[in-house]
């Protein structure tokens, strides 16, 4: 028979003080109340209950056993109740792993604006471009910019990201401004080392850091590759320029909400989402 019901059953009998009252309560047969008991005793090999015509009374390891079961069971109904909470009310740690492309001021604001509208979350947050195992690094949710996930999890579009080619005006009073494609030949590039690219530029310089590749093309060294979320604020301060119109070579990836697909999403993660979805949906891409 099932132990937890078994205990449930013994703890009504003596709360009740009758099997027929605590069979009552829990809705099922005095028999099978006594049945739970005997299957009970014979577990944890003691009588637990002095049964007469008259009145049940507990044993001295019954009384003892009785106590010890109020405190498990209390502490297995917190624990449910909190579980319950959790998937209903948005609360606790959430911890995410983001790319370095998505390392800037148009994501802080993300997850400032979420913070700010969710007090009762606290963000741990993880920076690096490699997939990392959801389920045995114990993250509730990656964003991801790949199509290509593994078994057991869902990717919800979230973003697409325009890449530019930019310099400083410094630079092309130096090298002058690329015409077309074909010129960049002639240009020194600074690129991030986690795409594929195919552009013909002299790579003087990559790294996984998109904001260090931005601070490089603002002090003149090179023609840099950049998301727009990174560069529309300096090309209109003109700090920045746009160097030659988006190229089929341009990558365009879109990021996803990476999560583990589970029938019962915490609320955190689920609001986490959701939130996401309603903020990246508003960003309008030039």
């Amino acid at each position: 028979m099932d132990s937890l019901q078994s205990i449930r059953v013994f703890c009504q009998v003596v709360r009740l003080g009758s099997f027929t009252a605590a069979a009552e309560f829990l809705d099922i047969s005095t028999a099978m109340a006594s049945k739970h008991i005997n299957s009970l005793e014979q577990r944890v090999q003691a009588k637990l209950l002095n049964r007469t015509s008259r009145k049940l009374s507990l044993t001295e390891l019954g009384e003892h056993y009785y106590q010890q079961c109020l405190i498990a069971l209390q502490t297995l109904d917190n624990a449910q109740l909190e579980v319950q909470q959790g998937t209903i009310s948005p609360k606790g740690t959430l911890k995410i792993t983001i790319p370095l492309i998505c390392c800037t001021p148009y994501f802080a604001n993300i997850l400032k604006e979420f913070r700010d509208r969710y007090s009762d979350i606290q963000l741990s947050i993880y920076l690096e471009n490699k997939h990392t195992n959801l389920v045995a690094d114990g993250f509730d949710l990656a964003l991801r910019s790949t199509k290509t996930i593994e078994p057991g999890l869902i990717a919800k579009p979230l973003t697409k990201v325009k890449f530019k080619l930019v310099a400083s005006p410094s630079y092309i009073m130096r090298y002058g401004q690329p015409q077309d494609y074909q010129d960049l030949k002639n240009h020194f590039g600074i690129v991030p080392n986690y795409a594929q690219l195919h552009l013909p530029m002299q790579p003087i310089v990559d790294t996984n850091n998109t904001l260090m590749i931005r601070e490089l093309a603002l002090t003149g060294m090179g023609i840099a590759y950049l998301p727009d979320w990174l560069t529309d604020e300096y090309i209109q301060s003109g700090k920045l320029v746009s160097v030659i119109p988006n190229s089929e070579d341009f990558l365009d990836p879109t990021i996803y909400a990476v999560y583990v697909d589970r029938k019962f999403l915490s609320a955190k993660i689920r609001t986490f989402i959701d939130f996401l979805v309603e903020k990246t949906a508003s960003h309008k891409h030039k």
